[in-house]
């Protein structure tokens, strides 16, 4: 039986090591676990970021998801964006990603939040299919062209590579 609850500080190092699987699963660069879970650490003492953990039966961990919560000016509440869901390979297609997801949309609504908001890439028709089945539109179907997203530095720093 899979446990999924909101995860704390205290599981930073676990969230940081999950997400240093899921990148290097996908060959997205990415840094070591230990500099992410000091970013999940600071990240989690924020009222406007929270995540969420799965552990199987052993109290392994096994899947997670991070959200955080931005102002909007189109609605009263403030807009979820799921920044990352991540279910080790495993374990997948065994009802955990819905858990996952199914939690935070509950502690979402429970910060006023009328929507989450989900980037997913067009190639990825599993993850797709997932979150289409679980009630999410894309809402660019349709258009002849792709949003193009710029990443650029605040300062007059080098720009990211």
């Amino acid at each position: 039986m899979t446990t999924v609850r909101r995860a704390g500080v205290l599981d930073a190092e676990v969230l940081g090591r999950l997400l240093w699987d899921f990148n290097t699963e996908f060959d997205t660069e990415t840094d070591d676990a230990d500099v992410l879970a000091a970013r999940f650490a600071r990240l989690l003492d924020l009222p406007e970021i929270f995540a969420v953990l799965a552990e199987g039966d052993t109290g392994d961990p096994v899947g997670f998801a991070l959200v955080s919560l931005r102002p909007a000016i189109w609605f009263d509440g403030p807009v979820a964006q799921l920044e990352e869901l991540y279910v080790v390979p495993a374990l997948r297609s065994h009802g955990i990603g819905t858990e996952v997801l199914d939690l935070c949309r509950s502690l979402a609504r429970e910060q006023g939040s009328p929507e989450m908001h989900i980037g997913v890439d067009e190639v990825d028709v599993d993850t797709r299919r997932f979150y289409e089945r679980h009630g999410f539109v894309n809402v660019e179907e349709g258009v002849d062209y792709r949003m193009l997203y710029y990443v650029g530095p605040t300062s007059d720093a080098e720009p990211p590579a």
